[in-house]
């Protein structure tokens, strides 16, 4: 299994453990997948301390309380996790929390990102779109909506974009031209598409500037990249949490519209008298 922060943490304090401390970190690091759903007196009860000792390991590695150290575990198998593991998170909200608790988890997410995204890479990643010959972006399962909504509004702004969906045709096929004067635009957050993974390769072994839009360094995506721009997604259920990658996707597409004020001005009036013309909007006439 690769190195996570958890992992890195765990080698790095295991020397200077207590025999307790040591008997927690042996069972995360060998059974992760089960430890991800135990509570702190499960886990403690399974490797024989007190609720209070697996509270203790938590803060000594640097987690505040159990409940950021069980994310950590969750993380580290998030893209194996099925969708019945997922369903299991959701399973230890009641009800009455539910509200409340994905939307603090959603505004969590867009903190942590405008905390961690850094401004420069923002701007190279825009540089780069605006110089490409030709934009493609592309995203499949949850993050086609991403996809398309970014394809939508950079489509009225550039007349270079297409977004590789999974149609009639192969996403190779619609990527056959691809070169490397062009963009690839790859979004995707666990579980990764694999098809999403390939059409990165696919575009990164012609010479394309990849960019990924995903959730950290660890996705695969990630890796395959020129540049990356990450964007939190930690779920509170077996439902993906987009909120702050359209944020990044939306800022992206602000961004670009105002590199491009001119050309959206003579679009978007074109496009004003289409739609009053064809009654596209409610009070249209």
């Amino acid at each position: 299994m690769k190195k996570t922060e958890l992992t890195e943490k765990i080698e790095e304090k295991y020397k200077k453990m207590s025999k307790g401390h040591k008997r927690i970190a042996d069972y995360i690091t060998q059974n992760y997948d089960k430890a991800a759903f135990m509570t702190a007196n499960k886990l403690g009860n399974k490797v024989g301390v007190s609720e209070s000792t697996v509270v203790r390991f938590a803060d000594s590695l640097g987690y505040d309380g159990y409940p950021h150290l069980q994310r950590a575990i969750q993380d580290v198998i998030r893209n194996k996790l099925t969708t019945v593991q997922l369903i299991e998170m959701t399973g230890e909200l009641s009800d009455q929390e539910v509200l409340s608790k994905v939307l603090k988890s959603d505004m969590e997410n867009i903190r942590n990102t405008l905390a961690e995204i850094d401004p420069q890479v923002f701007d190279e990643v825009v540089s780069s779109i605006l110089k490409a010959d030709k934009v493609y972006i592309m995203g499949m399962r949850s993050a086609a909506p991403l996809a398309q909504f970014m394809g939508y509004y950079m489509d009225f702004m550039m007349r270079n974009v297409c977004t590789v969906n999974s149609g009639i045709s192969d996403v190779f096929e619609q990527l056959i031209h691809i070169s490397d004067k062009d963009v690839f635009i790859g979004i995707s957050f666990p579980r990764y598409s694999n098809r999403t993974i390939d059409g990165m390769r696919f575009a990164s072994s012609r010479g394309a500037k990849c960019i990924a839009i995903t959730d950290g360094t660890a996705s695969p995506l990630c890796q395959l990249s020129d540049v990356a721009l990450c964007a939190k997604s930690n779920m509170t259920s077996f439902v993906d949490s987009l909120v702050a990658p359209v944020s990044v996707v939306n800022a992206l597409i602000v961004a670009i519209g105002l590199k491009r004020k001119d050309e959206m001005r003579l679009s978007f009036g074109e496009l004003e008298k289409i739609w009053i013309e064809h009654n596209v909007y409610a009070g249209g006439k």
